[in-house]
């Protein structure tokens, strides 16, 4: 019984493992003649692909120049840079010399055509700041090499279809994104920056780099017909020249990406420090009127601009010691207090400063006498009559000496919910000798006072 259940589980499993395979299976839509022909012929780089990465790159400038992401992402989508990257890495895959050389030596010949482009564009644009969109092109990290190899191997599966997914390509295109650092180093030349074309020219180099490296692997997973080395010797060498390579490539990026978390972590941490201190009873009479932060890997710098009340150096000690338990262990604190007579710009910010504060108290305060207004107003609408139910209540209820009618606020002395409840209070010629007359009295006045809920509470004199 125990081996037939086994026999069963092992069928069940072997299903499930089929059908991944079915699933992820990607030999069987493969069309590697067509895939061959297709990157062989987009490797070559003359004619029109020179004017359309020339245009290209006049674009794509302009969007960095301009900080306009829909423009840039514009320009990397006409440009036809993926070509010889692919050709580099189907070479490497196949052992192709031949193709090796042509991709190696039409994408330095595109390099040069983008680098000229974009230095021009930039000695002749009157706009010369480095914008966010320039800035973030120049500090390669491990995010970019992960971007580059994931979006090289979609390339690189979509172009093997028997149908190409050109929507595919585009996409890769625009987020491996080799035109922008391209451009970017055209900008560091243009304008003697070189801190900028290194950075911008080591991330085009990463990218184009890990987009090879991903078309080799994936040309050799899907057995694309290899030319054998005549020295097998020489095919090792080569597979651990391109090893070593790599690891090479991606050590100063791996750098950067922790070099660039610790930053943040620093920025978050810092303001978190500030927000929390501003709430403190030592910035009641004082005021913080500016903050910057400073990062360097020893630390970092937090520097304070105050104004009003002066801090003592027991209070300084303070904020100073509150800085390890926001994670700013290491960090310096730079206070800088405003005495004497102050210019009129400080005069101006302080007092703008408290006089929001003041309205924030004011807005607050206004919202609650609005709120008791209407709680006031509702009691008022619902108000009654009261000598004419006292008139019916001798009637009905002969029992009955006296009568009340109010709104009592009830606390709850658990939870310290309160509530706002009708209340009838009756003093009785006599104490009823059954609770029915209570109750009888109860229906008669929500009817009456179309309440829904009320109490009554006796009172004896």
């Amino acid at each position: 019984m125990e081996n037939k259940e086994k026999k069963n589980l092992q069928k069940y499993w072997q299903k499930i493992y089929q059908k991944i395979r079915d699933i992820t299976n990607l030999h069987e839509d493969t069309n590697i003649e067509t895939t061959l022909e297709s990157i062989k012929k987009d490797v070559e780089f003359k004619g029109a692909n020179v004017w359309i990465l020339f245009f290209a790159v006049i674009v794509c400038s302009v969007g960095l120049n301009i900080n306009s992401t829909a423009v840039i992402i514009g320009a990397m989508l006409i440009s036809p840079l993926m070509g010889p990257i692919n050709g580099v890495g189907l070479a490497v895959g196949i052992n192709d010399a031949e193709l090796l050389r042509s991709s190696l030596k039409n994408l330095l010949i595109m390099i040069l055509v983008g680098l000229l482009a974009s230095t021009f564009y930039f000695l002749i644009t009157p706009l010369s700041d480095a914008q966010s969109e320039l800035l973030a092109r120049t500090r390669p990290t491990i995010f970019d090499v992960l971007i580059a190899f994931f979006g090289g191997l979609a390339g690189i599966v979509a172009a093997s279809r028997k149908e190409g997914k050109i929507t595919v390509i585009a996409g890769v295109a625009i987020a491996t994104a080799l035109m922008p650092p391209l451009c970017t180093a055209g900008f560091g030349l243009a304008t003697g920056q070189m801190k900028y074309f290194w950075g911008a020219f080591y991330l085009l180099f990463l990218n184009s780099f890990f987009i090879a490296l991903a078309t080799l692997l994936m040309v050799r997973y899907l057995h694309f017909p290899v030319k054998h080395f005549v020295n097998p010797a020489k095919g090792k060498v080569v597979r651990r020249t391109i090893t070593l390579f790599s690891i090479l490539v991606i050590i100063p990026s791996v750098f950067l990406a922790w070099n660039i978390i610790k930053e943040s972590r620093f920025n978050t941490n810092a303001i978190r420090y500030v927000q929390a201190m501003q709430k403190l009873d030592l910035f009641t009479e004082t005021e913080i009127i500016n903050v910057n932060r400073e990062y360097s890997s020893k630390g970092g710098k937090i520097y304070l601009s105050l104004i009003g009340k002066p801090l003592n150096e027991r209070q300084i000690q303070f904020l100073q010691n509150q800085l390890a338990e926001y994670g700013l262990k290491g960090v310096q604190l730079s206070i800088k207090q405003t005495t004497g007579t102050l210019d009129i710009g400080a005069q101006t910010a302080f007092i703008t400063n408290l006089l929001d504060k003041k309205d924030a108290e004011l807005h607050k305060k206004d919202s609650l006498i609005q709120a008791l207004n209407a709680e006031l107003l509702k009691i008022k609408n619902s108000g009654i009559d009261e000598i004419q139910i006292a008139r019916e209540v001798k009637v009905q209820f002969p029992e009955i000496e006296k009568i009340s009618f109010s709104h009592s606020i009830f606390t709850d002395v658990h939870t310290l919910s309160q509530d706002t409840v009708a209340t009838v209070y009756l003093i009785w010629k006599e104490n009823p000798e059954n609770n029915e007359l209570i109750k009888k009295l109860e229906e008669w006045l929500k009817v009456r006072l179309n309440w829904e809920k009320m109490k009554v509470i006796e009172i004896n004199e």
